[in-house]
């Protein structure tokens, strides 16, 4: 039979993906049956989100039917955000999420290491001093010992470092030596108690025109060592080609801008192999492989029940194949080896349910539960097609195990039971794993060796139901979840989270505190369940004073919030402190702020972190300015710029005039604004006027992707790749007099101490004459950026063009930082 699949997926796209429970028609039941008729698997290996290719993965696995694992060493936190205020951590639990949202269209699979991306790095040498260069080789090699991959493919090159990006570089390096080392048991034994060594067969190099500088160059290269693959499939069937899915997959990365419009025709991609056993045959990259159910001891029995399954395949009557897959699954089921067992359980269990037409459900009466609380949990299961078939019982966590009485499932006859599930101290609140514990700048800590890796948040709360089919019981699992009705999007599908019985937020997340004045600050108390009730209290040094010790709180509902006012006095000298808020609840201490992170695109997230603010007892003096604040991509900057003093308004750029600009002393933009805010091409020439006529415009880094204006400085200036990563690099004035560095902040070498994951980034290599470079600086064996502060006088006012990386020194307090731009919407005073 002609080879034919598609998938639900390619229909709906990320947003809808991130919601809904597939329900696979009888093509994609088909394609499924293809897939576990393949023994073969295949991991692409880079370093963050966004960097696999999609049309290779694709190709991999839905073309080759090959199981196809992307092990993203990192999960981007170091990243920007074009669609919200989260960085760091938050961040890379967006990204994290889109790949998973990446992979479900792409047909792969996705990993892990527990290494921190903590933001662009020139070498893999820095990259990996950072990095604990052990723990991540000891990840890759876990990865690939449970991944079981037959071919490795890596995005970037081994050989080239400092010429693309550290994290790059390392990727490759690491995945080489873990080529070399994962088949020796004597390498990071402990792991050998969860899985076993295991040698890939090959290890290839996922090479293009851009790593030989022109499609002229590589076009003109010799390519013997290089495997073609036609990857510019059409799948006829379904009507889109394998760039077209690459491209939906790929335009799940919406946090960093990467929608992706597919394309048609003809197209290859090249593999430079590397070590390994070579090919004869260079597009067959499973040359000497079996990768037929053959290739696992007792699995010939199992191919030829599953070989007639697959040729046999009715269409019109998905069910008619049950019989022989429930016969296939209980032979799955005594094989020996466990690495194949656990794959291809899961997946004959899929197979299965979807030509029954079987569908099952969890669903809990709400979307949050504290501790100590009961949930009711309604199970639904309805069996639509003629197979016979019984509900035997269900097996919950926790609660361990729950029985229900016999009950048969009928063609199209909906069965409906509802149960309770009581919620225990013993149930950890739902947190992606990997934020539990503190880390370094470096690494995430996960000390469970059987959780490394693994992508989602992990999810306690699931029942198991027990389906006896042809005399053959099959578990199926499922997470409990909640869904509701939305009047607009219809049916919405969310995670089961559990929460602590009360949770605190403070208000802002540094507090500057520029004289011996006391500060209000606000903290927010939101109930987990009903009824609770307590105190709550602002921890601080000895050295600072709060007041009142504490507030009584009593909150009724669920949800409910209160605000606690604390007035709070520094310090008489200069410091930095941690603000911590505790509440106390029945003799229980409660520390933890919980954010929402809800974007259509992917599920729903909850991220617990202390509950904790930064104060600053600041040697800083501003002027009362008031600042125009233009968003670009999106920044925390305004609400710095609050903190310390000034009166900032929100401007949005169609409310840009003449009129409306008299009102301010200084116009400043966001990161990135002139790459994404289309407005201002049509309203620079009133902001430019607005400097001319004696004010202040501060524009703060873009990148080199497309400008809206070709005039974003009032003299010509050429913005370039030039960074500083190294963010305690050495900072020379180039303009020690000028009043940036003198006006109203004596600014000196102590205001660069301290600063978080770089200096700046996008500085202009180029500028006219009439700008003055204010200070410069390097990475280590690099020559000087001098483009990082430029200033040039423009009729009676001030233009300042900075790639200075105030979007994350603020928002971390780092007290230099305040002072820098302090002076900057000072100058000219």
């Amino acid at each position: 039979m002609q080879k034919i699949f598609t998938f639900l997926t390619l229909l709906i796209g990320c947003t809808i993906l991130a919601q809904k429970p597939q329900k696979p028609n009888a093509v994609e039941l088909y394609h499924q049956i293809e897939k576990l008729n393949f023994l073969g698997s295949v991991l692409y290996i880079a370093a963050h989100p966004d960097d696999e290719n999609t049309r290779l993965i694709s190709y991999l696995s839905n073309e080759k039917n090959a199981r196809t694992g992307y092990l993203s060493l990192t999960r981007g936190d170091g990243g920007q955000n074009l669609i919200g205020l989260e960085l760091r951590e938050l961040l890379g639990v967006i990204r994290t999420q889109e790949l998973i949202e990446a992979r479900k269209i792409d047909g792969g699979e996705q990993l892990f290491t527990r290494a921190n991306d903590f933001g662009f790095s020139k070498n893999p040498d820095e990259t990996l001093q950072i990095w604990d260069k052990n723990q991540v080789l000891s990840d890759v090699i876990w990865a690939i010992r449970k991944f079981q991959p037959d071919v490795i493919i890596n995005r970037f090159d081994h050989r080239s470092p400092g010429t693309t990006h550290g994290h790059h570089t390392s990727s490759a390096m690491l995945s080489l030596e873990a080529f070399d080392k994962t088949n020796d048991a004597s390498v990071f034994p402990n792991q050998l108690k969860y899985a076993t060594t295991w040698q890939p067969k090959r290890v290839f190099f996922n090479t293009s025109w851009w790593f030989y500088g022109s499609k002229e160059k590589f076009d003109a290269a010799d390519k013997t060592n290089l495997s073609k693959l036609q990857t510019g499939v059409y799948y006829e069937q379904f009507g889109k080609s394998n760039q077209e899915i690459a491209a939906l997959s790929r335009s799940c990365h919406q946090s960093q801008g990467f929608g992706n419009t597919g394309t048609r025709g003809e197209e290859d991609e090249y593999l430079e192999f590397l070590k390994g056993e070579s090919l004869k045959d260079k597009t067959n990259l499973f040359e000497g492989i079996d990768t037929s159910w053959n290739r696992v001891k007792n699995g010939k029995a199992i191919g030829d029940i599953l070989e007639n399954v697959q040729k046999n395949f009715d269409f019109k009557n998905p069910s008619a194949s049950i019989s022989e897959l429930v016969k296939a699954y209980d032979l799955i089921q005594n094989l020996d080896d466990k690495h194949w067992k656990t794959i291809k359980s899961e997946e004959i269990k899929k197979i299965i349910a979807g030509c029954a037409g079987l569908y099952l459900e969890a669903v809990a009466d709400n979307q949050e539960v504290a501790s100590g609380s009961t949930i009711k949990v309604k199970l639904e299961a309805i069996n639509r097609s003629n197979q016979k078939m019984n509900w035997n019982a269900i097996n919950t966590v926790p609660n361990s195990f729950t029985t229900l009485s016999i009950t048969e499932l009928p063609n199209n006859k909906l069965v409906n039971q509802t149960i309770e599930l009581q919620i225990t101290d013993e149930n950890d609140y739902t947190n992606p794993y990997y934020l539990k514990e503190s880390g370094t700048d470096g690494m995430y800590v996960v000390n469970n060796q059987e959780n490394i890796g693994k992508p989602d948040v992990i999810r306690q709360i699931k029942v198991t139901f027990l389906i006896e089919i042809n005399g053959i019981t099959i578990p199926f699992e499922r997470n409990v979840v909640y869904k509701y009705n939305d009047d607009v999007k219809g049916e919405v599908y969310q995670p089961l989270d559990v929460v602590p019985v009360v949770t605190s937020s403070i208000q802002e997340k540094v507090y500057i505190f520029p004289n011996n004045k006391e500060k209000a600050i606000t903290v927010k108390i939101k109930a987990g369940k009903d009824a609770v009730s307590g105190t709550i209290q602002l921890e601080v040094p000895q050295n600072w004073t709060v007041s009142p010790t504490s507030i009584p709180f009593s909150l009724s509902k669920k949800g409910e919030e209160q605000l606690a006012i604390f007035n709070v006095t520094p310090s008489k000298e200069a410091s930095e402190i941690v603000v911590k808020s505790v509440i106390s609840v029945d003799g229980k201490t409660f520390d933890k702020e919980k954010i929402d992170i809800n974007y259509p695109h992917i599920f729903k997230q909850m991220v617990l972190k202390s509950a904790e603010a930064k104060a600053i007892k600041l040697n800083i003096k501003t002027k009362g300015e008031k600042i125009a604040y233009i968003m670009g991509a999106g920044d925390e900057v305004p609400k710095s710029l609050t903190q310390m003093g000034y009166e900032v308004t929100i401007l949005k750029p169609e409310d840009i005039s003449t009129e409306r600009l008299q009102n301010f002393d200084v116009v400043m933009t966001g990161i990135r604004a002139y790459n994404v805010v289309t407005t201002l091409g049509f309203k620079q020439n009133i902001l430019l006027d607005f400097v001319k006529n004696g004010k202040t415009m501060i524009v703060q880094y873009n990148t080199l992707d497309e400008f809206v204006t070709k005039d974003i400085a009032p003299f010509p200036i050429k913005i370039s790749r030039d960074r500083v990563t190294e963010e305690n690099a050495e900072v020379r004035f180039l303009a020690p007099n000028h009043a940036i560095l003198n006006y109203p902040n004596k600014i000196t070498q102590e205001d660069f101490k301290g600063w978080k994951q770089e200096q700046g980034l996008y500085y202009p290599s180029e500028w006219d004459k009439n700008f003055t470079p204010i200070i410069s600086s390097n990475d280590k064996g690099e020559k000087p950026k001098d483009g990082a502060i430029l200033v040039a006088k423009h009729g009676k006012g001030h233009y300042i063009y900075t790639g200075i990386s105030f979007f994350r020194e603020l928002p971390e307090g780092v007290a230099g930082a305040f002072r820098l731009l302090s002076n900057m919407i000072a100058i000219g005073k």
